[in-house]
């Protein structure tokens, strides 16, 4: 038996409701096995979308109950949703810099709570300040961070990887480099 960790690579985004009922099995899971998650962009609706269709938005609407039912029952969780179409580039920037100043883990919980519990839309400068300020970032430090283009690229760079591994959609989890799930 070793003791080294599995590492788990995670692409997933903020507005992903199955990603952040994911993120909640996998705390769970890292407090009771040796494991490394390792975060990584994904984009939903990509900037430059074309609009969410109408019918849809109507079903995505028609399966909350449902969706939220099972958040309460089987995680404990009350969700209280963020805005539909979301465009959650600039909270993966955000995300690429807490971790690079060592506050990624609460940063990246934190965005998911912002969203998906306290319905706040995470596409506004003052909501990402929010959370940055919230896990110990520098507001001014923060919003030079989203202007800087290796942020950005790092968060191209995980989305042309899941690309590249023909991951089509999240949460999509690989354990120890060789098991998709």
């Amino acid at each position: 038996m070793t003791d080294a960790s599995v590492r788990v690579d995670v692409w997933s985004d903020f507005v992903c409701p199955w990603c952040f009922l994911a993120s909640t099995s996998l705390e769970k899971l890292e407090s009771e096995k040796k494991i490394e998650i390792v975060w990584h962009a994904y984009e939903l609706r990509p900037k430059g979308s074309p609009p969410m269709p109408e019918e849809y938005r109507q079903r995505i609407l028609a399966g909350r109950p449902q969706l939220d039912a099972l958040a309460r029952d089987r995680y404990g969780i009350q969700l209280t949703h963020g805005a539909l179409g979301v465009d959650s580039r600039a909270a993966h920037v955000g995300m690429k810099y807490a971790e690079e100043q060592g506050v990624g883990k609460a940063y990246h919980d934190t965005m998911f709570r912002a969203y998906w519990q306290d319905g706040r839309s995470i596409d506004r400068q003052d909501v990402l300040l929010d959370v940055a300020e919230s896990v110990g970032l520098e507001r001014e430090a923060f919003l030079k961070a989203l202007e800087t283009p290796a942020y950005l690229h790092q968060v191209v760079a995980d989305i042309t990887e899941a690309q590249a591994m023909g991951l089509q959609g999240v949460p999509a989890m690989v354990f120890a480099s060789k098991y998709l799930v």
